[in-house]
């Protein structure tokens, strides 16, 4: 027995038989019908319905649910198969039969054979019934081939599937009837399973359950075959079940039956009945007369004959969670024909997906135009800007590059290879090992691997040798190389993980060229889903940024977004790094892009990508679920998530998916997470509006303003974070808002008591009482068509009407407060639509709340123009200072006492400790805010350098310090460590446990971080971005005097 779980399986348990008891009665009836419709002579009749009946050996269940009228029609059409047989070649027999609760499929099969071309009965089953399979409604599938020939004539049986609605004993079971088998299955199902399946079938449940990847179980019948048992969470793959025949073709086996079963408490189990289809010998008679017919285009694989049914049934287990994270990719023909392994062809769709990303790249011509243009000019930046586009659209398409790997095959083998020979076991890179001595031990290689026997891998100069050589033009060249370079940057994979639910590969940045990337980043990851493809960008070790849901509306907007993936992603780090200088975290952000037919299942893609990056972050200690992956990275990660655009919700799962996967950070890995796990919500206490409007009392203060005076234009509505906050902190006259309903105005002001109400309750312009809207306000919502605004203009399309307003000249205003948006919503191109035609800009204030809503070049317009602008990284800081003070408590506190200081209570109230800790942070936000708006406002005036300039200079000036203060041995001086600590701490949380606690508790690394980070901060707001030499000296002295009076 093999499995691929610690789960009990047995062998001396199976399905009971189907018997039709009215079997003979059934065909009597389908004898008359024939000798009636006299399609076929009467004195072949008898003979043509007996094949049927018995020699075919169709199971019961055929017999049982198909009427006489159809099982004639059947025969009848066998008969005119072998007729045909006679003069056209190999038959081909389909039916399809369809109705409201499942379908009857059959088709003649091969044993051991995957079809290119022909009805693809398996794809349509996944496709129709088991991928949208759900509690609620689900599909169950029985599929038997035929123990005998169609016929003496024809040298084929029949595949039978039959697929049926499930009726469930229990529709809805709660507590510990979720995993009572009795109670979870469908009748079908428990009136032919024996006790031996249900407990087997209850185990693999329990494992599913308990995990987010597939469970995996075979067992060795009584009859020399095996069953393979797989076992999965419903809609968490999709296309597996007929992925899995093409896996077990690719080894030489068939499957005499299998079962789909489904369970009301979301769990699918597939089983399997293997055995070797031992006509598939290479070169043997019947393999060769089947694949060298050109009327039927059935494949032999080329894989080598397994040694054992039992070692390819390992081998197909091993694989099995390959094709459970890609069950399909554009390389699945390759795959069927056996040009390709599973891994080979897994490893080039990734190969793929990397080329899309970053082949595009800019080259020597665009780096020299830089050297040459002046960054702080708007037209040279302008040129720059869609110069750049233009070569990132027109240079590599997804076609090109999979075409070439296509014509290319050889050389993907062999780049396999490469990459197979550093990561496919455990062991320590630096030891030498070859493939060789790994085939020597006990971790037994998969067989495609065995290809590596024969020769060894080529090195990296080998095979950029041969690319040169086998490639026939530079753009074949380029994309081969582009996976060499994959290769050589993979520091760390979960690609032979056995229980994985998506791809991760740990990328080393150096393959990111400095031209366009100028800050390489610390480390980089991709994770690929059969939902998504998603990145995660880091600037620091200690870093955290939130994790973004990017969605599309059609096919072009996909291909736009796919395209601006990684650059959007890195952007977002860059300015959260930027945004991190007062806090001990840098910058990070992941995204997730949802494949095109995939845009309903995000939270399905979030579990894989949270998984599969804990694949990477935690050390394997459970062979043959989580082993132990090959680290060329060769220290322990860790990751802070948070929330960002549509994973608000999902902070909590992830928090607890740590905790159970044993993740000792688990309480520090999300914030945003609700009050009843300690988190501290953003828009409860609307942090980060706390630092957005500090910016604007800041420009009141300086100015002199009156802010019931000063009018204001916002785009994120009342129902957002930022949005509901700053209408319920200001005191500004609003004439203007855009949010995902639509646009609301009125040049008077919008009535503050309605959008409060709208504010507290979270709801849309759309929810406005119009009634209170002035004679020359209007709301316009996005399913409007032919809409007539009191002056006159006529809106066709409200869609386009709210995705363009804040370049219409009504969306002018004193203060612009970007709340929400997608970024770049203002850029280069666009930024001349926010000047009237006497050139003055139709805002005199900008604080961009929304991250990235506008690009530099965009900036830098407005700026010239006079306009005071406060750009994303500096304004909206306020919710990463909150984050980082909750991973800080989350880290100084035990398990209880963090439950009893910082979580919710069952009564639902808070904890006083919690309370006064949110006040502290509250504090701290206001305070950074402050002291950074006041250093803009007087470097500003000081150098006449743009703010949106000063504001990544002072970022870059605090990270630089800091960096360089890690170097130094200022953090061994105990009474000037305890000192900075004892000012940056919170004081609740100092209060609480006390410094030496907290010194105790929280990793070294992250401590050092925050002592660098007070240090940097407070010195560039105190000091500039261009300090005198002295000042440094000059700055620690104060520390230093009152670290020897100190009594800490």
């Amino acid at each position: 027995m093999t499995v691929a779980d610690p789960l009990s399986a047995v062998s001396d348990g199976d399905y009971t038989d189907n018997v039709y008891s009215g079997k003979q009665e059934h065909r009597a009836q389908v004898c008359a019908i024939l000798e009636k419709e006299d399609y076929i002579p009467n004195h072949l009749i008898d003979t043509q319905v007996d094949w049927f009946y018995d020699v075919l050996g169709l199971d019961d269940m055929y017999f049982m649910l198909e009427n006489p009228a159809t099982v004639a029609g059947h025969i009848t059409s066998l008969y005119g198969a072998q007729l045909s047989n006679i003069k056209a070649g190999p038959v081909r027999i389909t039916f399809d039969s369809r109705h409201e609760s499942g379908a009857v499929f059959i088709h003649n099969s091969v044993p051991g054979i995957s079809k290119t071309e022909g009805p693809h009965f398996e794809q349509i089953i996944d496709a129709e019934y088991l991928d949208i399979s759900v509690p609620q409604t689900a599909y169950r599938v029985e599929s038997y081939r035929s123990r005998g020939k169609v016929s003496k004539s024809l040298d084929a049986a029949l595949r039978t599937y039959f697929v049926n609605v499930c009726d469930f004993v229990n529709p809805s079971p709660e507590g510990d009837a979720v995993r009572d088998i009795r109670q979870v299955s469908d009748r079908t199902f428990l009136a032919k399973a024996t006790p031996h399946v249900l407990d087997l079938y209850s185990a693999v449940i329990d494992k599913v359950l308990s995990r987010s990847g597939p469970v995996i179980v075979s067992d060795e019948l009584p009859n020399g075959g095996y069953r393979l048992v797989l076992g999965y969470r419903q809609r968490s793959t999709r296309g597996f079940y007929s992925a899995m025949s093409d896996l077990y073709h690719y080894y030489h086996m068939y499957s005499s039956r299998k079962y789909v079963e489904q369970f009301s408490n979301g769990v699918t189990i597939i089983s399997l009945y293997l055995d070797l289809a031992h006509h598939l010998a290479v070169g043997s008679e019947t393999g060769s007369s089947v694949t060298s017919s050109s009327a039927s285009p059935l494949l032999t694989p080329v894989a080598p004959p397994s040694a054992s049914l039992e070692e390819g049934v390992g081998q197909i287990m091993k694989e099995a969670s390959l094709l459970f994270c890609i069950p399909n990719t554009p390389f699945q023909t390759q795959f069927k024909t056996g040009e390709l392994s599973v891994q080979e062809a897994v490893y080039a769709y990734a190969g793929w997906i990397f080329a899309q990303h970053f082949l595009n790249r800019l080259g020597s011509e665009y780096a020299t135009l830089v050297e040459i243009l002046d960054p702080t000019d708007a037209t040279d930046v302008e040129v720059l800007a869609k110069l750049k586009k233009r070569l990132r659209q027109e240079t590599f398409t997804r076609e090109l590059i999979l075409d070439i790997l296509l014509r290319h095959r050889e050389l993907v083998k062999d780049l396999y290879a490469h990459f197979a020979h550093v990561h496919h076991v455990s062991v320590d890179v630096a030891s030498g090992s070859t493939v060789a001595d790994r085939l020597k031990t006990n971790l037994h290689v998969s067989l495609s691997m065995t290809r590596l026997q024969d020769k060894p891998p080529l090195t990296s100069e080998e095979l950029l040798l041969k690319i040169t050589r086998v490639t026939t033009n530079v753009n074949e060249a380029t994309v081969m190389r582009a996976l060499l370079d994959f290769n050589e940057h993979v520091l760390k994979t979960n690609f032979y993980q056995l229980t994985k639910v998506a791809l991760s590969f740990r990328m080393d940045p150096g393959f990111l060229p400095a031209i366009e990337y100028p800050v390489k980043p610390y480390g980089v990851l991709l994770v690929i889903g059969s939902e998504f493809r998603g990145f995660h960008v880091r600037f620091q070790d200690v870093a955290r940024g939130g994790i973004r849901i990017v969605r599309s509306r059609n096919a072009e907007a996909f291909s736009i977004n796919q395209r601006a993936l990684f650059d959007e992603n890195y952007s977002l780090a860059s300015t959260q790094h930027r945004k991190n200088k007062d806090i001990p975290e840098g910058g990070s952000k992941g995204t997730i892009l949802l494949s095109l037919d995939a845009q309903d299942r995000p939270f399905a893609a979030f579990e894989k990508y949270v998984d599969s990056i804990l694949d990477l972050l935690l050390t394997g200690e459970s062979p043959g679920i989580k082993n132990r992956l090959v680290d060329r990275l060769g220290r322990n990660e860790i990751l802070f998530f948070g929330p960002d655009e549509g994973t608000a919700g999902y902070m909590d799962w992830a928090s607890q998916h740590a905790r159970k996967r044993g993740a000792p950070f688990w309480k520090a890995f999300t914030t945003g997470k609700s009050q009843s796990l300690g988190g501290i919500p953003h828009d409860t206490y609307g942090m980060t509006t706390r630092s957005v409007h500090q910016y604007v009392l800041g420009l009141i203060r300086q100015l002199g303003l009156d802010e019931t005076a000063c009018t204001k234009f916002q785009t994120g509505g009342p129902d957002g974070d930022l949005g509901s906050n700053e209408i319920k902190i200001s005191h500004d006259r609003t004439t203007a808002i855009v949010d995902g309903s639509g646009v609301l105005y009125d040049p008077r002001g919008i009535d503050r008591t309605e959008l409060a109400r709208l504010a507290d309750a979270r709801q849309m312009i759309q929810h406005f009482d119009a009634a209170k809207l002035g004679p020359e306000g209007f709301r316009v919502l996005v399913d409007d068509f032919q809409v007539t605004l009191p002056d006159g203009t006529l809106v066709q399309d409200g869609l386009s009407f709210r995705n363009t307003f804040h370049l219409n000249r009504m969306a002018a205003a004193d203060f612009f407060v970007p709340c929400g948006g997608r970024p770049e919503s203002i850029d280069i191109n666009n930024v001349g639509q926010l000047f009237e035609d006497d050139g003055t800009a139709r805002f005199k204030y900008v604080v961009e709340g929304a991250n990235l809503f506008f690009t530099q070049d965009a900036r830098l317009r407005l700026e010239k123009a006079g306009v005071h602008l406060f750009k994303d990284a500096s304004a909206n800081k306020g919710g990463v200072t909150s984050s980082s003070l909750e991973v800080l408590a989350a880290l100084s506190l035990t398990d209880d006492a963090f439950s009893r200081l910082m979580c919710k209570q069952e009564d639902g109230s808070l904890p006083v400790f919690y309370q006064e800790y949110v006040a502290d942070v509250q504090a701290a936000i206001e305070a950074n805010a402050a002291r950074e708006f006041e250093c803009l406002w007087n470097e500003s005036k000081a150098t006449g350098k743009p703010k949106s300039v000063l504001s990544d200079e002072l970022s870059v000036a605090i990270v630089e310090l800091r960096k360089s203060l890690e170097s130094t041995n200022l953090w061994d001086n105990v009474p000037l460590r305890r000192l900075i600590m004892h000012e940056a701490l919170p004081v609740r949380l100092l209060r609480e446990i006390g410094l030496d606690t907290i010194l105790e508790r929280v990793p070294l690394n992250y401590l050092k971080a925050i002592f660098g980070a007070y240090l940097a901060s407070h010195f560039v707001y105190e000091y500039g971005t261009t300090p005198s030499q002295f000042a440094f000296f000059e700055f620690m002295s104060q520390y230093y005097a009152k670290a020897e009076k100190a009594e800490l």
